[in-house]
């Protein structure tokens, strides 16, 4: 049984509280975690169930910020693929990876920075994003497309411009996931990512974008739960004092906040517990301890801040240590008070006009998913299809970052565009002959995701093109395998804006 500390809460208890970043359920704050931001619990975490929409998202950070002013209030808003704004429709803006096929950093920059006017018009001043990690594995089960690319020059570019819009709206970056976890074949929701390259490799990828990103001023920095032996063979970033404070802290010269990523992800919390895992964290060198994507509760809360303080009366943790954590949060609290005051933002409802809402086609977002479109013809002339379409999506299991709740494809884009046109969803035990019977005599349209890591994706597309080559082929993930299809049309994400462009390309518009 959790033993808790009662009463008025002591600097110490404080400064545990400070350091929380917890979630919660509901579109409103519940009671007990607006009593915590009243005792000091100094930053809150938001996910897509607490979000309906804008102006709901704005009475929400208004609530908080009534029970105390300085309340950092962070999301996980990439774009693209990982959308928590627009978690029910899609995102109005591609990802990062379709920025970096483009290449114009100056485009980057406006995209970020419009997304950070909407992020500062609903009251939310700090942004778990950018992707800084160098995607150099096309395996990769969990960054992917959220990365700029393969490249490090490219991704430390796009990195800064990115970190650039989005602080110059007035919401804070958190360039993640350090140091890099590009290269990895395994999903650090699920179990422990390992890297086996030398600290040259390192150095000479990895930890390119990061150095550049903390020479742009990045506000935070988030520390990805991965196993590098050549800095730390024996534990994760995350855990790790050599990584944090010896190499970001000490060797890169970092001197802002340190979030941690989840820490109920099953690297740290099937290894060590959340609680164990968040004193090391601490004491590792990390400032802040971001929980809450599964864990929303105040038991969660509580069992947090009495272990950190626990840790201190008996000396594992520094109370020093806790103390400049806590002081850092507050800095970064301070930044972003600043320029809410200063009026950084605007009228939610304003956002929501200026982006490409739902039912609109216009927004820097659907200009930069158009740019990055890359349309292969197939040896005959491309014909849009005369009377509808049939859209086949072939659906892999989801990135947990990314959710399985948010819609994607082509299907209600070019509904709108074809009438008559139909839609079907296809899974692993899908085969050609399903898609062709549903088809009929329509156009078939198929839409996959990443068809270069899943077998049963590229041995459906084999029986369709074989039966069908005028079939159209939509990739919208990182367009790994070689062109196919009557039409074969790359969107580098699977955002809404992305859909809307391959959709304008299929129907010939």
């Amino acid at each position: 049984m959790t033993t808790l500390v009662h009463g008025t809460p002591d600097t110490l208890t404080r400064d545990a509280l400070t350091v929380l970043q917890p979630g919660f359920v509901g579109t409103t704050p519940p009671d007990w975690l607006l009593r915590r931001v009243g005792e000091g619990l100094s930053a809150v975490g938001l996910f897509g169930r607490n979000i309906a929409g804008p102006e709901q998202l704005a009475a929400l950070t208004a609530r908080l910020r009534a029970e105390r002013e300085d309340v950092l209030v962070a999301i996980d808003e990439e774009g693209g693929d990982v959308t928590r704004l627009e978690v029910r429709t899609g995102s109005s803006f591609p990802g990062n990876l379709a920025l970096g096929v483009v290449d114009d950093p100056g485009l980057t920059r406006a995209v970020a920075h419009e997304l950070g006017r909407r992020l500062a018009a609903c009251g939310v001043d700090l942004n778990w994003a950018p992707s800084a990690d160098v995607n150099s594995n096309p395996d990769n089960p969990v960054i992917g497309v959220r990365s700029f690319g393969a490249d490090p020059a490219l991704a430390a570019r796009h990195t800064v411009a990115y970190i650039e819009g989005m602080q110059a709206a007035g919401v804070a970056a958190c360039t993640k996931h350090f140091p890099g976890h590009g290269d990895t074949n395994v999903d650090s929701h699920l179990a422990t990512p390992r890297i086996d390259v030398d600290l040259d490799t390192l150095h000479a990828r990895e930890l390119v974008p990061f150095r550049a990103a903390i020479a742009a001023d990045t506000k935070s920095v988030m520390s990805a739960h991965i196993l590098l032996p050549a800095l730390d063979p024996d534990r994760p970033a995350t855990l790790s004092p050599r990584i944090l404070t010896g190499l970001l802290r000490r060797e890169l010269g970092y001197e802002g906040l340190i979030v941690t990523d989840g820490m109920e992800m099953q690297a740290i919390s099937a290894v060590y517990g959340i609680e164990r895992g968040s004193v090391l964290a601490l004491a590792a060198g990390a400032d802040a301890i971001c929980v809450g994507g599964g864990l929303a509760d105040e038991e969660t809360v509580l069992r947090l801040r009495d272990a950190l303080v626990a840790a201190v009366r008996t000396g594992e943790l520094p109370e020093e240590r806790l103390a400049d954590a806590a002081a850092r949060v507050r800095a970064l609290a301070s930044w972003t008070r600043a320029h809410r005051a200063r009026g950084a933002g605007s009228e939610p409802g304003a956002a929501v006009q200026e982006g490409t809402a739902p039912g609109t086609g216009t927004g820097i977002g659907l200009e930069a998913a158009r740019r990055a479109l890359r349309v292969t013809p197939g040896a005959q002339p491309y014909a849009p299809p005369a009377a509808g379409a049939y859209v086949a999506s072939f659906t892999p299991v989801a990135n947990i970052a990314v959710g399985d709740e948010t819609p994607w494809g082509v299907g209600a884009e070019l509904e709108r565009l074809l009438p008559g046109t139909r839609t079907g969803s296809y899974g692993p035990e899908a085969a050609a002959e399903d898609v062709l019977r549903a088809a009929g005599e329509r156009r078939v349209v198929a839409v996959v995701r990443d068809a270069h890591r899943h077998a049963w994706m590229r041995e459906a597309l084999d029986g369709l093109l074989a039966a069908r080559p005028d079939t159209v082929v939509v990739e919208m993930g990182l367009n790994q395998a070689p062109p196919r299809g009557a039409l074969h049309i790359a969107t580098y994400g699977a955002a809404r804006v992305c859909g809307i462009a391959a959709a304008e390309v299929v129907a010939g518009v």
